[in-house]
């Protein structure tokens, strides 16, 4: 207990100059998608909908552009869904993601209480219609976005942790990016980790940030925490002391995926991964544009084929 209570200590700082540079996070319009074999005709692909009508943090123009763009570099057409989710709003969807969802009432203020981001109806709109056939990527970040998305994701059976993870040599580090790995089994053998090929195999996935979850029993988890990792749950984001409450994590998910009826749905405790942002006054790269999460993009795609059933 005294070392984690060191721990918290010595990353507090970096932590909260962390949190004071989210508002910088800005697209990195400089990243260009690794060429690869274009899956899909242009524009002749699925169709992915992207969630714009729950406050998301992540957006199509905005620092989801690579994400964007590396789907329609390979084929796939996304579009905004600026719409709350029924069965009108995702009939013609192949792939709905919702990335880092909010309710109103935290949008300027990431305190508790985080309510959920989508009313019953959606959540129910969204169950019936993944169970039907539909493919659903739920991306729910560190607090407060795991609050937001909460009531949906355990309407799938999973149980999200209104926190931020760390294992404890990336909260030294003041932070992350967690390395998810084949190696050192923390990076578990899935389709969408193999790839389609040999080449689209990946050994290595990095994250930064994010929450812990619990997964449903008949879901697969491809990402585990390492024992040791431990999730700090504070009233206020980014704020830490030695008195935050905190969770031990290990064994638990950051990314599982698990079939429903038809359907089927990746959950990711991470979204940056996805991304291509440069963070604060030194434009530091998070996400597919960092040297060292060089593998993110093909999995990223990998993901994308699973959910929408490429042969």
């Amino acid at each position: 207990m005294q070392q984690l209570n060191r721990m918290i200590s010595v990353a507090g700082l970096l932590i909260s100059l962390s949190g004071a540079t989210t508002a910088q996070q800005v697209a990195d319009t400089s990243f260009i998608p690794a060429s690869v074999e274009m899956t899909y005709r242009p524009g002749r692909g699925p169709l992915v909908l992207l969630d714009e009508a729950h406050n998301n943090f992540h957006t199509v123009d905005g620092r989801y552009l690579a994400f964007a763009a590396v789907l329609r570099r390979d084929g796939f057409v996304v579009e905004p869904l600026v719409e709350s989710f029924s069965e009108e709003s995702l009939a013609e969807a192949s792939v709905l993601v919702i990335a880092n969802a909010i309710s109103e009432v935290n949008v300027d203020n990431w305190v508790l209480p985080t309510p959920s981001a989508f009313t019953d109806e959606e959540i129910e709109s969204v169950f019936n219609w993944v169970e039907q056939g539909g493919s659903l990527l739920l991306l729910a970040d560190h607090m407060p976005f795991p609050g937001a998305a909460a009531k949906l994701g355990e309407r799938f059976g999973f149980e999200f942790l209104n926190g931020y993870a760390y294992e404890n040599d990336s909260l030294l580090r003041g932070g992350g990016p967690i390395f998810f790995r084949t190696d050192v089994g923390t990076l578990k053998d899935h389709a969408v980790i193999r790839g389609r090929t040999p080449d689209e195999s990946v050994s290595s996935v990095a994250t930064f940030t994010g929450q812990a979850f619990r997964v449903p029993e008949s879901a697969h988890s491809i990402f585990v925490f390492r024992e040791g990792s431990v999730s700090l749950q504070p009233d206020t984001a980014w704020v830490f002391s030695d008195e935050t409450l905190r969770t031990d994590v290990s064994g638990w998910s950051q990314g599982a995926v698990l079939e429903v009826g038809e359907g089927r749905i990746a959950v990711f405790g991470e979204a940056a991964m996805f991304s291509a942002q440069v963070q604060g006054p030194n434009r530091r790269p998070m996400g597919m544009n960092r040297p060292d999460a060089s593998e993110n993009m093909q999995f990223l795609l990998n993901v994308m084929h699973w959910l929408a059933r490429t042969d």
